[in-house]
């Protein structure tokens, strides 16, 4: 009999045709789209947090360009759940074959190995760092009638009773920022998780909660709005979306200074040519006019794409810093 490698075309369909050659036929088949080139179907790029939050504002504008690029469609999932354990697990997880990404920050990425008592994944042994694409200052909101009306009005409200703030799930560097100012005023702070920003700004403009931390992306509407009051900034310099707004640094704790980043990684194990891939077409989607206004518009930090070894040092460096942080809170989660 001869092997499926060498059958002919109207042997494959004689056989067919009797009833015996399907299962040859579909193995070739298979074969010819494993052999393809990379890509040749649509890619999943999962975000670990809830939509509507600064991570979706740059993935979704990236994906489109990347699709173009690629000629396959980039396709955003939320996969939300556990301080982004859940998504950036799945990806971990998932074949490595360059069809499956993950938008990786500093929660999963280089937060919970601290916090957890065990993860279902190794940041750094299970998945592969591509580039760091956007870095932003966290921003510190109020509500308008029961929040604090400055940050030294904060900061002498927390000295005597314990104030909650809104933020991301457990873990993630809004709480984790709560925390640094926390310790650094020695003040009490409650963190309040949410799945995602939106929900929280919900819950501060309500009332629900006094102030948030969040991305400046997410908030920068609401404090433009009146709907929120804009407290203050967590990066060295004040914001040019937001100029009036001061640092926390001005605002009485002199060298605090946090920053949220975005980055994209993929599973351990995928093909070289694939990263090389990767990291190439990220650099020239990220360098684009439109993207560097979503970037410049929305978040006003722009990163250039340094590619896989400055990420990897800056992950190791970004958990080494935040060890620190959760040891001092003796923070657990479960």
């Amino acid at each position: 009999m001869q092997s499926s490698r060498n059958i002919s075309r109207r042997d494959a369909l004689a056989t067919l045709a009797l009833g015996a050659g399907g299962g040859l036929l579909a193995a070739s088949g298979n074969a010819r789209a494993d052999n393809a080139p990379w890509p040749n179907h649509s890619i999943r790029w999962v975000i670990p947090y809830a939509a509507g939050g600064t991570s979706d504002i740059i993935v979704r504008a990236a994906a489109q360009k990347l699709g173009e690029r690629f000629g396959q469609a980039v396709i955003v999932d939320n996969k939300t759940g556990a301080g982004g354990n859940i998504g950036t697990d799945f990806v971990a997880k998932s074949p490595p074959d360059g069809y499956t990404w993950v938008l990786g920050n500093p929660g999963p990425m280089a937060v919970n190995v601290s916090l957890y008592a065990s993860l279902p994944f190794d940041p750094q042994k299970d998945l592969v760092p591509i580039t760091l694409l956007v870095a932003y200052p966290n921003l510190i909101v109020a509500n308008l009638e029961k929040g604090p009306k400055s940050m030294q009005e904060l900061i002498e409200r927390a000295k005597t009773e314990p104030m909650a703030y809104a933020g991301n799930g457990v873990g993630t560097s809004l709480h984790l920022t709560g925390e640094l100012l926390a310790q650094t005023a020695h003040i009490k702070l409650t963190h309040v998780p949410y799945r995602g920003e939106a929900p929280g700004l919900t819950d501060t403009m309500a009332g629900v909660v006094p102030f948030q931390i969040t991305p400046i992306a997410s908030g920068l509407p609401l404090v433009k709005a009146g709907k929120l009051r804009g407290l203050a900034v967590t990066g060295a310099q004040r914001s040019p979306l937001l100029p009036d707004v001061p640092t926390v640094a001005e605002s009485g704790l002199p060298g605090f200074e946090v920053t949220g980043w975005v980055g994209v990684l993929v599973p351990r194990g995928t093909p070289q040519p694939i990263v090389d891939r990767m990291v190439k077409e990220f650099d020239a989607v990220m360098k684009l006019p439109d993207i560097q206004r979503v970037v410049t518009n929305d978040m006003a930090s722009f990163v250039p794409t340094l590619g896989p070894a400055y990420f990897t040092q800056f992950i190791a460096s970004e958990t080494e810093r935040w060890r620190k942080v959760v040891r001092a809170a003796n923070l657990k989660a479960e």
